[in-house]
């Protein structure tokens, strides 16, 4: 019973630490990304770009939702595109378009977007002003299934556990039968016989705990550190906070209450029909 307990425990840390840092993420980048927008001036001519991303600078430097913005330098455009491009790109063969990015004052909503293409529309038309939010919306349902995934194997594992649990109440029960039989002629009562099954699986549900916990933490932090080692933005806001190690904290005990419970349950349930 240790060794299925500890490994049930462990793997329900890993899938918990999983959900939590799925959920972690997505609001990290939610938070980023919803008082953002991103201004592309697709434009072929080198010269037409440059000024139409200069009259958009100054004409959305006024809006009244614009609380900062910021022309992409070219050299940073070309660092991004270079793993895709290569080095050395010449950018008049291949036109990239001049982007500036935009911190609103509030959320990006469609209103404020069409009012700042209105605005630009004049002296910008290849200006093409999108939500930065609205990229993502793909990840995000991913990331909410791979949530909804990992509470399911939570529950899935939570489930196999109580009945590995009931499967040794029952073995256990089946062994001792004749030794019940005589504890209730000398008087025992069903709480008592269940007592001595609740601590006993008590004590093998602490000790799998500990154990599984051990290997759960070890492992998430062994995959937190071969993640942290991509040096993605986005994925660093998948850590896990001091509230979240509390929580995988909290999965041995839980383990232990279902245990307890599970046995008791059995082992009064089976005790009524020996009678």
């Amino acid at each position: 019973m240790p060794w299925v307990i500890a490994i049930m425990v462990a793997l329900t840390v890993i899938a918990a630490a999983g959900g939590l840092a799925m959920h972690n993420l997505a609001m990290e980048a939610k938070n980023e990304l919803s008082g953002g927008a991103t201004v592309q001036i697709v434009e072929p001519s080198p010269t037409e770009r440059n000024r139409q991303a200069e009259a958009a600078e100054i004409l959305l430097a006024q809006h009244p939702a614009v609380a900062s913005l910021r022309r992409v330098p070219d050299a940073e455009l070309d660092r991004l595109l270079e793993p895709w491009l290569g080095a050395g790109t010449d950018g008049e063969s291949i036109p990239v378009p001049a982007l500036i990015d935009l911190r609103l004052r509030t959320e990006a909503t469609e209103a404020e977007l069409d009012s700042m293409r209105r605005l630009v529309s004049a002296e910008a038309p290849a200006a093409r002003i999108d939500a930065q939010s609205s990229w993502l919306k793909p990840v995000f349902s991913a990331i909410t299934s791979l949530q909804w995934l990992a509470i399911a194997l939570v529950v899935l594992l939570g489930l196999t556990s109580a009945a590995a649990v009931w499967l040794a109440s029952r073995s256990a029960l089946g062994a001792n039968r004749n030794t019940i039989e005589v504890v209730h002629l000398l008087g025992g009562t069903d709480s008592q016989i269940a007592r001595i099954f609740q601590r006993s699986i008590a004590l093998d549900a602490t000790l799998g705990g500990t154990v599984g916990l051990l290997l759960g933490v070890g492992a998430v932090m062994m995959l937190g550190n071969q993640f942290s080692g991509l040096d993605s933005g986005m994925i660093a806001g998948g850590g896990l906070a001091g509230a979240d190690w509390l929580v995988l904290a909290a999965i041995p005990l839980a383990g232990v209450v279902i245990a307890i419970l599970t046995a008791r349950l059995t082992v009064m349930t089976a005790l009524r029909r020996m009678l």
